[in-house]
């Protein structure tokens, strides 16, 4: 049988672990604890129950909340242990309950989770019974029979269970006795019970004591004195219309409303037929609530009526005439409930900054619930308004959670007033709302984006360097440093020049600021990528092509190619004081539009800037030629007369289209004549009339440079003389064994072939020589004349059969010049010709 027992209590007690795990698995946890205990009580140990770390408490931010104002309970940072926060009295919080239980909850912010505790307040002896009256007078008439029955006044006990009211004792007289009912809640009933008869000429008042005991160790017990006076006959007792009176009453009631009235009949007349009404039973709350009127029997509402705090009441009212006779009746008020409390809403924990890259389910807040109404009235519905990405869970039986219901973006929604409503089930519903201010934290997750796809700018050349060019923007849609956008170049090269060296930009602003002048003839186009990066970690970043189009001015005049400017002319033609100008013939017999020249020249500017116009400006004999607008073709206009000048003068200006419109001239020299002879004529007296009228330094210049030309001509002349002297003395020498082998080879030669040097005969006749000049001795040009047959000599004959020197044709002449061959000019006798066009 012992083993049996022990195997039993194992279980129980390995029950028991079992359940109080469970519970702890799901976040229940339930104590209990005496009342009246002092002030930091232990009550249990959460810390260890819910396996909770003792140095992560404080980290986590646990906080404990208990319902209703007053705090009952805390948690010890330092232990992990639940004790009491004051002393509790059970009779004041749980008078109306038998089982007394306080709920709380331990709130883990850190990780957003709730637990419940439940604490029992168990109850100890701490209350005596006590009687509402500490004497009780009654009137009994000396006829009253024996057996005859006088309710007495109820012993209180606010204690519970064996600590309650247990017995009733009766002592002082032998003509009492004392009987105990039980109610039909289980409730004693003392009654007075006539065990003898009364004879008032032996004893007019009775004395006794009614003593009540509750169960508790030790015991304690409460005293009420009864004091009978013994009367006259009277043989009617008042008698109530209904043994038991029902009413049902809303909560809302007015004060002073009656709720119902109370009728008794006595038979009796007069003195004994007088009724008053007195409350013969009732609890202290249903006395304050409830007035009885002891003249009409009416009951009234003295004061607000709660159903939170009182759903029932039941009184106990008795009728008694003046007789002492009297009939008990009883009230039962039931209260009903009316929708007269919103839902609380209440936010036990909650979030203020929550990082836009939260994963959905981020619990934000957690919140309280509670209606103080039952039924309907205290169901209460939770719902999110606005739309907001969150959604509410249940977490406990009045707990709700807030959680993220998708991934946020800070970029759309930078904050949220979140706003909870609870409505409860009554009709009109009562609500009340709380809202959660909730801050999105910025993620980097938004790269640069400039305002345009690409850039284009026209700069105009010669601009002035550190000019600003453009300005690109970029916007970042994150907030604070991820939005600070910095702005770069892509390194690049134009023309092999860094492009650092031409453009920068600016890493705040985004300017984009030119480092030299441009050139529209050296670069007319510069492309290049602007980055721009945000502050963020890692950093994001953007590009942007930028095109940056070089706009030509016109700063460039006309260039004229042909003819050549007259200081760099080499030409042997007119002379000019800064040199030889270009020189173009036009025959007498030239017919209108006949092309004469052509003038040429560029313009290194494009577009408008560089379209060129010709126009005559000054001319020698106007009208006679004309030049074409956009060609430059120089024409005549009409036939040259005898009377036009044989040299004409012609300035030809050419213009550009540019605003302001540059130029530039060329001059042209013609000459009309009918010969090449004609011409040279002209040319030669053209430059001895330009010498002669050249100035001072302009005409000496000049003729030193011809003086230099002819000296320079002059010694290569001579030395060439040399040089052949030289060459014709050797071959001489040689030829002289020749003649000297054979003496008879040179007859029929005649002597004016020969000339004697130094005793030496050459042959002499057949050098001759071709020299021209030009202004410029670098060009001078010497040349010599192919000899005839008979002006070289033969090679050297075969030994055998020795050769003339001379050839001879059949009749034995000497062969006479060639016709063809040009006559010789010496360098004193020949005029200087000029280079033609």
């Amino acid at each position: 049988m012992a083993g049996r027992r022990w195997g039993r209590r194992e279980r129980a007690l390995l029950w028991g672990v079992l359940v109080a795990a469970w519970e702890a698995a799901w976040g229940q946890l339930r104590y209990s604890v005496p009342e009246e205990m002092p002030k930091g009580s232990f009550v249990g140990d959460v810390a260890k129950d819910l396996a909770l770390d003792l140095t992560a408490l404080g980290e986590r931010g646990v906080r404990l909340v208990s319902e209703g104002r007053t705090q009952y309970f805390g948690l010890q940072g330092k232990t992990g242990h639940l004790v009491t926060a004051e002393r509790i009295d059970r009779e004041q919080l749980c008078r109306l309950v038998e089982k007394c239980v306080l709920r709380c909850e331990l709130i883990v912010e850190g990780e957003m989770k709730v637990y419940g505790i439940e604490v029992e307040i168990t109850d100890i002896n701490d209350n005596a019974p006590s009687f509402r009256e500490e004497e009780t007078r009654v009137r009994m008439s000396e006829l009253t029979a024996p057996g005859w029955r006088f309710p007495l006044n109820e012993a209180h006990d606010p204690d519970v269970g064996r600590n309650s009211l247990q017995s009733y004792e009766l002592s002082g007289d032998e003509h009492f006795s004392l009987a105990v009912q039980t109610g039909p809640g289980g409730d004693q009933r003392p009654e007075l019970v006539l065990a003898k008869a009364l004879d008032r000429e032996e004893a007019a008042f009775h004395e006794l004591v009614l003593r009540a005991s509750d169960g508790g160790e030790p015991a304690r017990t409460g005293t009420a004195r009864i004091r009978v006076a013994v009367l006259d006959a009277n043989d009617n007792a008042p008698v109530f219309s209904a043994a038991e009176y029902t009413v049902r009453v809303a909560e809302d009631v007015p004060v002073g409303s009656v709720l119902v009235t109370l009728t008794a009949t006595d038979a009796d007349e007069g003195v004994n037929g007088h009724i008053k009404y007195t409350l013969k039973k009732a609890s202290a709350s249903a006395s304050q609530i409830f007035h009885l009127n002891s003249e009409t029997g009416a009951i009234t509402v003295g004061q607000s009526v709660d159903f939170e705090e009182g759903h029932s009441y039941e009184l106990e009212v008795q009728a008694r005439d003046d007789g002492d006779l009297f009939d008990t009746s009883k009230v039962s008020i039931t209260i009903t409930d009316v929708n007269d409390n919103a839902p609380e809403l209440t936010v036990s924990s909650a979030l203020s900054e929550i990082s836009e890259d939260a994963s959905s389910g981020t619990v934000v807040a957690l919140l309280h619930v509670q209606d103080r109404d039952s039924g309907a009235n205290g169901q209460v519905r939770c719902s999110l308004e606005g739309g907001v990405p969150f959604r509410l869970v249940r977490s406990l039986e009045n707990y709700f959670r807030v959680e993220t219901s998708r991934e946020l973006d800070r970029e759309k929604v930078s904050e949220y007033n979140v706003t909870v409503r609870a409505a409860d089930g009554g009709s009109p519903a009562l609500w009340s709302s709380a809202v959660l201010a909730l801050r999105v934290l910025d993620v980097n997750d938004n790269a640069p984006v400039f305002s345009e796809e690409r850039y284009s700018a026209r700069v105009s050349e010669n601009n002035a360097a550190g000019a600003l060019v453009l300005r690109v923007r970029a916007s970042d849609a994150d907030w604070g440093e991820n939005a600070r956008v910095r702005y770069r170049l892509v390194e690049g090269r134009v023309r092999g020049a860094a492009l650092s060296s031409y453009v920068s930009v600016q890493a705040e602003t985004g300017a984009l600021y030119a480092l030299r002048s441009f050139d529209y003839e050296e670069v007319r186009e510069v492309g290049l990528w602007v980055v721009a990066e945000d502050g963020g970690a890692p950093a994001l970043s953007s590009n942007v092509s930028v095109r940056l189009e070089i706009v030509d001015e016109n700063d460039n005049a006309p260039q004229v190619l042909y003819p050549p400017p007259a200081s760099a002319s080499s030409s042997l033609g007119s002379l000019s004081p800064a040199g030889w100008p270009a020189v173009e013939l036009a025959p007498r017999w030239s017919e209108p539009g006949s092309l004469v020249a052509k003038v040429v020249a560029v313009d290194a500017d494009a577009g408008q800037n560089a379209w060129l116009s010709y126009e005559v400006w000054k001319a020698t004999e106007p009208g006679l030629f004309r030049v074409g607008l956009h060609s430059g073709e120089v024409r005549t206009a009409r036939f040259p007369l005898a009377r036009d000048a044989a040299r004409q003068s012609l300035v030809v200006v050419v213009k550009d289209h540019g605003r302001p419109a540059l130029s530039a001239t060329a001059t042209l020299t013609l000459v009309l004549a009918e010969s090449v002879a004609e011409l040279v004529s002209e040319l030669g007296s053209a430059a001895s009339a330009a010498a002669a009228a050249a100035p001072g330094e302009a005409a000496g210049r000049l003729t030193r440079w011809l003086v230099v030309a002819v000296a320079a001509v002059s010694c290569l002349f001579l030395a060439f003389l040399l040089l052949l002297l030289t060459l014709r003395l050797r071959r001489w020498r040689r030829s002289q064994q020749l003649l000297a082998a054979g003496s008879g080879a040179l007859r029929g030669v005649p002597a004016s072939h020969f000339v004697g040097i130094d005793g030496v005969r050459a042959f002499l006749h057949s050098y001759s020589h071709e020299v021209s000049l030009t202004a410029d001795s670098r060009k001078s040009h010497l040349r010599l004349s192919p000899g005839s047959c008979c002006d070289t000599l033969p090679a050297r004959p075969p030994p055998d059969e020795p050769a003339p020197l001379l050839a001879e044709d059949p009749d034995g002449a000497p062969c006479p010049p060639d016709p063809t061959t040009p006559t010789p000019v010496s360098a004193s006798d020949r005029p200087l010709l000029p280079s033609l066009s």
